[in-house]
């Protein structure tokens, strides 16, 4: 997730049942979420119109402690669809893991010494891009979790990798040493041919790339609140496609390229490229971090 939100005081189990399940036990589901519902950051499932509400995985996490709040973040789906690579805190630090699409088969994807999160497929699935937990470089590892490496040699602050869907750039957020001034960049996965692509004098986080890999949208501050932009990849044509009196975070381009999720107020909403909203889960739970699952299909905001 791009910044933490407030941890709701722990439901009970009946009750988050009821909340989380939606009905059925067996949702496509078109959007991986993560929810405090549950009174541990967890990753959820869902339908495109926020419908079959459900965890994904019943491990226990412990609000009480501090390495187990973070438990499940930063989903991240494999392109065949069958995998989630995560980052959690389990181990008392932040570190990527993968589960199996239903929620089995939680496993430890290596171990950088930078530890990890925000991790982001290849096109391929052959490998993963994932940040350092104190943001200081980029590592790119094998999907089994083998040969991870710091592809950048930037002193710089670096977070939030996205793999491009064509596999020639990552983009990421990057912050300028010494000030506050954080802006978007992308870099070949060799770690060659960095360059900048906004110039905004602004915050911008999380970007997420367009189906057809000639855009970005992303969540920045520019106007004041956070909301979320898209811009072509020489940093012109940027379009505000959001405007609300709370931050917009957490964009996520939906396979369809019809709308982008994201998160506002605790909720997880789409928006179109047309600016029509639509809300999706009910902002009582203290959702965010919203990612497509590959081939899905969205609902057009109104």
């Amino acid at each position: 997730m791009s910044r933490p939100l407030p941890v709701l005081a722990l439901v009970s189990a009946c009750l988050a049942l009821l909340v989380g399940c939606g009905g059925s036990a067996n949702p496509r589901p078109d959007l991986a979420f993560v929810s405090t519902r549950s009174g541990v950051y967890a990753i959820y499932a869902m339908n495109n119109d926020g419908s079959e509400q459900r965890r994904l995985s019943d491990l226990p996490g412990d609000a009480s402690s501090p390495r187990n709040l973070f438990y499940q973040v930063d989903p991240a789906w494999s392109p065949d669809g069958t995998t989630i690579a995560f980052a959690s805190s389990r181990s008392g630090r932040l570190e990527i893991y993968a589960m199996h699409a239903d929620g089995s088969g939680t496993r430890l994807l290596g171990s950088a010494a930078a530890g990890g999160v925000h991790p982001s497929f290849s096109p391929d699935g052959k490998r993963i891009v994932f940040g350092a937990e104190n943001h200081k470089g980029l590592y790119v590892m094998n999907a089994d979790g083998s040969g991870a490496h710091r592809i950048d040699h930037d002193p710089a602050m670096v977070s939030d990798p996205a793999w491009s869907p064509d596999g020639k750039l990552i983009a990421y957020a990057r912050t300028e040493p010494g000030t506050p001034i954080t802006e978007l960049w992308v870099i070949r996965p060799d770690g060659s041919g960095s360059r900048r692509v906004t110039s905004l004098a602004s915050t911008v986080a999380s970007p997420t790339w367009a189906p057809n890999g000639k855009r970005l949208a992303f969540a920045a501050p520019v106007r004041g609140q956070y909301e979320i932009y898209v811009t072509n990849l020489d940093g012109t044509g940027l379009r505000r496609l959001t405007t609300s009196a709370v931050d917009e975070i957490d964009p996520a381009w939906s396979p369809d390229e019809r709308v982008i999720a994201f998160s506002r107020d605790g909720a997880i909403d789409t928006v179109t490229l047309a600016g029509a909203v639509k809300q999706l889960t009910s902002g009582k739970d203290n959702d965010g971090s919203p990612a497509w699952k590959p081939g899905a299909a969205s609902i057009a905001g109104g």
